[in-house]
């Protein structure tokens, strides 16, 4: 039996089915896309494609997240340690600003965990990730050179306390690193750390000891000290600016020291000013008047100090401030005064003026003797010339005294060193302060009226002068 209709009716069935399959297909696929634009589509459903586009889509929408979660971290203080030192600042004042780029990355790794930033995101510290700031150069270098102007601990040269008679030697000092810490400032911030040590360097001294040239000033080896008037206010000036070029000079060992190479030319544009000098046995004004009385004050320290004399001229008459035979005349650049440091190790000379009273040492390890000596013999008075002049304007039978005459002296000095009770070397020297010339004016004027007024009263200006002196200074 043939069977002619029976296959159409079985395909009939068998198109329907098929039909209502491929419908149902369509309509799932379509459902899946939609789905897919509002969430992620499932791994084992999306290829690698759609999962990679879903992710940029939705970091490109959290940059904005976390550019506001790192602008909160930079407004959370830091602790800041150095040298023992501990202070608050907050990131945005160390200079630390918002990167960009880095913050696309950040958004991208919230956006593959599927997570959302907020404000708090970096506020714990980061266990992944990184913070996305960095340093701004210019706002960096400028927090961390105030933070050095805080923190630094400034080095000490080595310096010389010469009214404790001590040497200070130096300290370094310890300072930030602005390099250094710029790069620990920027990996603690990006890691979310709550406290950073910024980086150090030592701060050597502008001085040392080496500098300073002596290392011990603890022994007084010569000491003198002359008197001033103190009403003087322009001579008083002249003795303390050139004190304090002098104060702190160090001798070296074989070194000859020159008051005029020192000091140099006493002008007024540096500060001396006029006041009294002794000009040809008289007193007159002139520039850095009161010099002389700085050089014969020194003068002294170096002869009880043991040092040798090179040069030292006498005044033109002797000198009310200083004994006879210890003054020393200056005269820039003709007349000096020289001496020279014969021990082998260095001295300083400490120079103080005030109150009345201008006082020299000499310091260094201290003298091999225990005594020194000075020692002033008068060899011979010289009489002064009197030479008179007739002045018509003074009556007659009057007479007044224009300059005063001085008598001069031929002396010996001597400088004994002592060491146990016993004399173990003499310095002598021949001196001389040659007579002062006197001139006397005599009246020669007729006229009556002027006639009866009393002949001036003049004093002697010779006060008698012993023979010999002795001072000693003991070690």
């Amino acid at each position: 039996m043939k069977h002619g209709k029976a296959p159409s009716l079985l395909l009939g069935a068998a198109g329907v089915m098929l039909a209502a399959s491929t419908a149902l297909t369509v309509a799932y696929v379509l459902d899946i896309r939609r789905a897919g634009a509002a969430s992620p589509v499932p791994s084992e459903h999306a290829g690698p494609d759609q999962a990679a586009l879903g992710a940029e889509e939705r970091s490109a929408g959290q940059v904005d997240e976390v550019v506001a979660a790192a602008e909160a971290f930079l407004d959370r203080e830091v602790e800041l340690q150095f040298d023992g030192d501990r202070i608050q600042h907050t990131w945005r004042d160390l200079g630390l600003v918002v990167e960009e780029d880095a913050a696309k990355d950040e958004a991208a790794r919230f956006a593959s965990l599927g997570e959302v930033p907020d404000a708090s995101a970096y506020s714990d510290g980061m266990s992944d990730g990184e913070v996305p700031v960095t340093l701004d150069e210019e706002l960096a270098r400028d927090a961390l050179l105030d933070l050095k102007g805080q923190l630094d601990r400034s080095p000490q040269g080595a310096r010389l306390d010469l009214e404790g008679r001590k040497v200070h030697h130096a300290q370094p000092g310890f300072g930030i690193d602005p390099y250094r810490s710029a790069s620990a400032l920027e990996l603690a911030a990006r890691t979310g750390q709550p406290s950073v040590e910024l980086e150090g360097v030592e701060l050597p001294p502008s001085t040392t000891v080496e500098d300073l040239g002596i290392d011990d000033i603890s022994e007084v080896m010569g000491r003198f000290s002359t008197r001033y008037g103190t009403h003087q206010e322009r001579r008083v000036a002249n003795l303390k600016r050139a004190a304090a070029d002098l104060n702190g000079y160090v001798i070296q060992p074989g070194e000859e020291f020159s008051f005029n190479e020192t000091l140099g030319e006493r002008k007024e544009e540096i500060g001396y000013k006029v006041a009294t000098v002794i000009r040809a046995g008289e007193f007159a004004d002139g520039t850095a008047g009161g010099i002389c009385q700085i050089s014969s004050t020194l003068n002294g320290a170096a002869f009880f100090a043991g040092l040798e004399i090179v040069r030292a001229r006498p005044h033109s008459r002797p000198i009310g401030y200083i004994p006879m035979a210890l003054d020393a005349t200056v005269v820039y650049p003709y007349v000096d005064v020289k001496f020279k440091n014969d021990y082998d190790f260095p001295v300083v000379i400490h120079y103080r003026v005030a109150e009345g009273e201008a006082l020299v040492e000499i310091l260094g390890k201290g003298r091999p003797y225990d005594e020194i000596e000075f020692v002033r013999q008068i060899r011979e008075e010289i009489p002064f010339e009197s030479i008179t002049r007739d002045d018509a304007d003074m009556p007659v039978g009057t007479m007044r005294v224009q300059q005063h005459g001085y008598l001069g002296y031929d002396i010996i000095r001597y400088r004994n060193f002592y060491k146990d009770g016993e004399i173990v070397k003499r310095d002598r020297w021949n001196l001389e302060y040659p007579p002062v010339t006197e001139y006397v004016r005599v009246g020669t004027n007729t006229d009556p009226n002027l006639m009866g007024q009393e002949p001036e009263q003049q004093e002697s200006r010779n006060p008698a002068v012993p023979r010999t002196k002795r001072h000693a200074m003991r070690q």
